[in-house]
């Protein structure tokens, strides 16, 4: 397992469609996933800092894990298969829960938890990046510090 940063969310065009960008955090392996628009206003929420006056699912899942004693260790990525991310949840005492890779990592910002990728994973979606090419990295970047949630309200769901 790599542990990864999330570089954070974006809509790709000309589909429309938001992504959300990891890096492999000793390495020079970018992540591209597509997901959905709830997702990526989740992401960039928690990116942000944002705190809504009522919990959101995501907020809702934090407060419920805590509620009943337990802790997310680590949101794991473990497997592509026909273009679709696997990922599980890591909980204290060794138990796992299978989730969608945009939903353990928008659980993940808010229980401050580390994000990790399988080696295969980083093999077959990942996109090196040269330390060249990092201006436009710095571009993406400016991007996001742009960017708000209401820009990911409209798309279509997880691949």
């Amino acid at each position: 397992m790599r542990a990864l940063d999330v570089v954070g969310v974006r809509v790709e065009m000309p589909s429309n469609n938001p992504i959300v960008l990891l890096r492999e955090r000793d390495g020079d392996r970018y992540l591209p996933i597509w997901i959905g628009a709830p997702e990526a206003s989740a992401i960039a929420f928690a990116q942000q800092g944002v705190v809504p006056p009522r919990p959101l699912t995501h907020d809702l899942l934090k407060d419920v894990i805590e509620a009943v004693g337990r802790r997310v260790e680590e949101v794991r990525i473990v497997a592509v298969k026909d273009n679709v991310y696997y990922a599980e949840l890591a909980f204290d005492g060794g138990l796992t829960v299978s989730s969608r890779t945009s939903d353990a990592i928008a659980l993940a910002l808010r229980v401050g938890c580390a994000i990790v990728g399988a080696e295969g994973v980083l093999d077959s979606g990942g996109v090196p990046v040269p330390d060249e090419d990092e201006d436009e990295v710095e571009k993406f970047r400016e991007f996001l510090d742009h960017i708000t949630p209401e820009d990911f309200e409209s798309g279509s769901g997880e691949r």
